[in-house]
């Protein structure tokens, strides 16, 4: 792990973290509710606000780097080995590398009809036929009856990773609430990873996400909805890490002084 901005970022690269994420589920490895969080710029952000939303992503087994500036900064930190996990791309090469083997998954997210519509697609594109269940939680923070009714449902499933498409800080925030109930070996954040395997959301290009440019690409499809959390973003999270620069320098000319 590295340490951005006072989260532990994943530092090991998508490859690894996908094959340990099997062989976790495979192995005979005790369920324990593991919650990993795909977390980019804008959780990152957040979590400099938000001293509970921080506590849990401090709390989550995994913070998958899903954007290249988290990345950007862990690289020049000295984790060499870190690359991008995007969370719709770890959905993707999770369930294709699950395919053949006895690992169950659960849907959780979306809109009305969309984690059914995704149930399809990892049956006939990744051609993984264990999603054994799926939810579509209301719009609104749940009571503890509403998600502890949901890990029951997972749990006469006997699933084995707990998939929640919603945003951040939601998702995360339901994935620890989750845990309390759950017999799984991972409760995984993936954000719009639904919208994007159905067909409902255009991801983009590839060379724009390797130029960490994907929030301009969204920006401009969903201008009225995002324009007010990149406006933000963006220059935040340049202002907090150049702002952890110029304090460690000062703190290692004072510790030389």
């Amino acid at each position: 792990m590295v340490d951005v901005l006072g989260i532990p970022l994943y530092d090991q690269g998508l490859a690894r973290a996908v094959a340990d994420a099997a062989a976790t589920c495979t192995g005979g490895a005790r369920r324990l509710n593991r919650c990993v969080s795909a977390t980019g710029a804008h959780g990152l952000v957040l979590a400099q606000r938000d001293a509970a939303f921080a506590a849990v992503l401090r709390a989550c087994h995994w913070n998958l780097p899903d954007g290249m500036p988290g990345v950007w900064i862990g690289r020049l930190k000295g984790a060499k080995a870190m690359d991008r996990c995007y969370g719709p791309e770890f959905f993707r090469r999770v369930l294709t590398a699950t395919r053949e083997q006895p690992v169950r998954h659960f849907l959780c997210g979306g809109n009305e009809g969309v984690a059914d519509e995704l149930r399809a697609v990892c049956a006939h594109q990744f051609g993984n036929p264990g999603v054994v269940g799926t939810h579509c939680p209301p719009f609104r923070t749940l009571t503890d009856a509403e998600v502890q009714t949901i890990a029951e449902r997972a749990n006469a499933l006997a699933v084995d990773i707990v998939w929640i498409g919603i945003s951040t800080p939601k998702q995360e925030t339901l994935a620890r609430r989750l845990a309390a109930y759950l017999d799984a070996h991972f409760i995984v954040t993936v954000g719009a990873a639904f919208d994007f395997h159905t067909g409902r959301t255009r991801q983009a290009p590839a060379v724009v996400q390797r130029m960490g440019l994907e929030w301009l690409f969204r920006l401009c499809l969903e201008p009225r909805r995002l324009y007010k959390r990149y406006l933000q973003v963006v220059p935040m999270f340049i202002f907090y890490n150049l702002r952890e620069l110029f304090s460690s320098h000062h703190e290692s000319d004072a510790d030389h002084g």
